[in-house]
Order: structure tokens, then C-alpha cells, then sequence
């Protein structure tokens, strides 16, 4: 779950996005559900993000809800 700009990020008059002071992303994993293996999926995904993080350009919101839009925004990828 992404808890920053989309979550509390805020417009400015002239319609810019103000953004969130941090930019963190919650991962919850619930007990009993998952075997060893998709933990260790999730961490190897986690690593190659790391490994690649240089080479992200960032989305940004095309549509969205007047409220929680951390919900249900859609995005598209800044080229």
C-alpha cells in the first residue's frame, strides 16, 4: 500500500501537486497464508526493484476520485 503522495498528497491553487513530506510503501503480509517460497519471491522481487531503481521514470495520476483516490487512481507511466 503506498502511504505518500497519492495518499496525502495535496493541489496547490494553480493545480500542482503538492507532495507528501515521505514516500513509504506498506507491505502486509498475513500469517498462515503463504508457504516460504512466496516470502522468498517477495524478497527477490524487492531486490531486483533495488538492483533497477536507477532506470524508473515515475507515473503519473490521469484519473482519479475526489476522495481516497489512493484507492482506485490510475496511473500511466512518465515517458
Amino acid at each position: 500500500m503506498e502511504i505518500g503522495s497519492v495518499m496525502f498528497g495535496k493541489y496547490a491553487v494553480d493545480g500542482g501537486l503538492i507532495p507528501s513530506p515521505m514516500e513509504l510503501v506498506r507491505l502486509a503480509i498475513p500469517r498462515r497464508v503463504y508457504t516460504q517460497s512466496h516470502i522468498e519471491y517477495v524478497a527477490e522481487t524487492f531486490e531486483e526493484i533495488m538492483r533497477t531503481r536507477e532506470h524508473v521514470k515515475g507515473c503519473r495520476i490521469v484519473k482519479e476520485p475526489r476522495f481516497l483516490r489512493h484507492f482506485t487512481a490510475h496511473f500511466e507511466p512518465i515517458a
